[in-house]
């Protein structure tokens, strides 16, 4: 099975009828549909949450997974988060 992947898709800011380019970049947008942030660190702050978040607000996007892989029991690193 063959799914539509994206890596590193850029993720402008629209604002009444104005695109800016803020710099945001998606890991992974899978599908259109779930927005996958990967990261390796100590542990998951709120501050990964919470660009998670933003990126789902701005795409529009209702589903994504945010996946430490510095985890020893890789099923412990993995959160989602729904709109």
């Amino acid at each position: 099975m063959n799914y539509k992947v994206e890596s590193q898709k850029a993720l402008p800011v629209k604002y009444d009828n104005i695109k800016l380019d803020a710099g945001y970049r998606i890991d992974l947008l899978v599908e259109d549909k779930v927005i996958v942030e990967l990261k390796s660190v100590d542990s998951i702050l709120p501050i990964h949450r919470a660009q998670l978040l933003t990126y789902l607000k701005l795409s529009g996007v209702k589903f994504g997974l945010l996946i430490n892989f510095n985890e020893v029991d890789l099923k412990k690193g993995i959160s989602r988060l729904i709109l």
